[in-house]
């Protein structure tokens, strides 16, 4: 629980205000998908996240780690 909430409190620096940033997160299919740009994170917070269980796909960081559906 402790990585989780390490990881969300350093996306939650990169969250867009909008529609997202009401609804940062989904789950779908073992997946827990935060919609955080991934370009628009630091390189060192990148490396975080990794070790967090947190990777980039496409627009968006995901985790195979903490989602599950």
């Amino acid at each position: 629980m402790e990585d989780l909430i390490k990881a969300l409190t350093i996306l939650n620096k990169y969250l867009d205000d909008g529609y997202h940033k009401n609804y940062p997160t989904i789950c779908e299919h073992d997946e827990l998908i935060v919609y955080v740009d991934p370009e628009k994170i630091s390189e060192e917070d990148i490396i975080e996240l990794n070790k967090l269980g947190f990777i980039p796909s496409n627009d968006y960081m995901i985790s195979y780690r903490f989602g599950s559906c």
